[in-house]
């Protein structure tokens, strides 16, 4: 009896209505950021980003290690960093804004070509921020902390000692040039060729045509035919975009790798575990502290 219960039971359940339809999904509501792709306020601050960043290159470039020098040291020290956070969050804003309404939906070219348009200006905008942190890993370790003595720089000390962990690594600044203006061109790039191509395909289960989500889905449907032909299906359409794929993970490999070789680092930066708790950049997490 317990058996035939059991069989009983689930033949129920196999027959049971589906459960109400979710109608349409929510979305990231952006407002906060910028009204939309075509918000006035996106172009503004492009290019406040891209002329403050020239001017803070023209100020401060080649200058901080006399800054270290004078006798205010920590206090001028400290005026520079706010500026440069100012100018990294203004910068973030735009790009954060871009990435989430591109995730929103990847398949769409108008979204697509936003989210490019921005990565190449916000590229090159913080070309001219580069130096910053390289002529800072470059001041000398003892008067750095003698600055530091200054409440206002002490402030971002976590930061500072986050960023000086990578001075063993650091490269001539032309080359930490051509690392940086090739990002667009290389690594994230191809992440982006992935992410599009992951979101274009269509998985046919049955009479239905899918993307992947609902795809993915199936194979914990409560029917074993249903999961066997959503397994079929991704195999099937992975399979016909298998050169694809092999290219973009062979590609995404090798670059961290290679740029390691170059830096000498044993494990590639991007596969370490950021120094700053819980992935927040070291700036932001200082700031959120109490």
């Amino acid at each position: 009896m317990p058996a035939q219960a059991k069989r009983a039971s689930a033949h129920r359940a196999a027959k049971s209505p589906a459960g109400p339809r979710l109608g349409s999904l929510p979305e990231w509501n952006l407002a906060d950021l910028y009204a939309g792709l075509d918000d006035p306020q996106v172009k503004r601050d492009l290019e406040r980003g891209a002329a403050e960043s020239l001017a803070f290159e023209r100020e401060y470039k080649g200058k901080l290690a006399a800054l270290a020098e004078g006798p205010e040291a920590g206090a001028a020290l400290a005026d520079a960093v706010k500026r440069y956070e100012a100018l990294d969050d203004l910068l973030g804003r735009v790009t954060s804004y871009a990435g989430l309404l591109h995730a929103g939906d990847t398949v769409d070219p108008a979204r697509a070509k936003f989210y490019a348009d921005v990565q190449e200006r916000v590229t090159a905008a913080s070309t001219h921020l580069l130096f910053f942190t390289l002529e800072l890993n470059r001041l000398d370790d003892a008067k750095l902390e003698a600055a530091m003595q200054d409440e206002a720089l002490a402030h971002y000390r976590p930061w500072l000692e986050d960023i000086r962990r990578e001075k063993p690594y650091q490269l001539e600044d032309r080359v930490e040039q051509l690392f940086h203006e090739k990002s667009v061109t290389t690594y994230s790039a191809w992440n982006r060729l992935f992410d599009e191509t992951i979101a274009s395909l269509r998985f046919k289960v049955g009479a239905k045509s899918l993307p992947i989500e609902p795809a993915l889905n199936l194979l914990q449907d409560r029917s074993a035919a249903t999961r066997k032909a959503a397994a079929q299906a991704l195999a099937k359409t992975f399979k016909e975009n298998l050169r694809t794929f092999a290219l973009v993970t062979n590609v995404t490999l090798h670059v961290p790798l290679s740029a390691g070789r170059v830096r000498e680092e044993t494990v590639p930066r991007c596969w370490r575990k950021p120094p700053s708790a819980g992935g927040i950049s070291p700036l932001a997490e200082r700031k959120w502290r109490p």
